[in-house]
């Protein structure tokens, strides 16, 4: 994972993130600046840990975590979850589950030219693409 560690990856593509954002409970006000930017995502290490950058006109956020160790995050909606995240090969696994029992499963394949993330809840599914800067 480290060789794409300082990368930055911007969306190019979105499908189904509204109906995901409403599946985790997401307010319409919430929903709709969400869906008007694109982000840039950067993964980043520092020692044992990696930090999670995501970054757009709305919203700054970070995660810092060690794989395999529980956080408490912070969503961007303003949520409080504990997560797990995990890595395999290119792969970011993240498992997020909230107070009210909702989970949500993040698996971002990141590679040369783009990163990929697939984000499940309940029985919807989001796929987003970036491109690599």
């Amino acid at each position: 994972m480290e060789s794409f560690c300082g990368k930055k990856y911007k969306m190019i593509s979105s499908e189904n993130f509204d109906e995901f954002m409403k599946a985790i409970g997401v307010g319409l006000i919430t929903r709709k600046a969400a869906n008007a930017v694109t982000p840039t995502i950067e993964l980043r290490k520092d020692g044992d840990h990696y930090i999670l950058v995501t970054t757009s006109t709305f919203k700054t956020s970070e995660i810092k975590f060690k794989p395999g160790e529980e956080f408490d995050e912070e969503r961007a909606d303003g949520a409080k979850v504990k997560s797990v995240c995990t890595i395999e090969g290119n792969t970011l696994k993240q498992v997020q589950k909230a107070a009210d029992g909702v989970e949500v499963t993040f698996i971002r394949e990141f590679g040369p030219e783009e990163m990929k993330a697939v984000m499940t809840a309940k029985d919807v599914t989001c796929t987003r693409v970036y491109k690599a800067q």
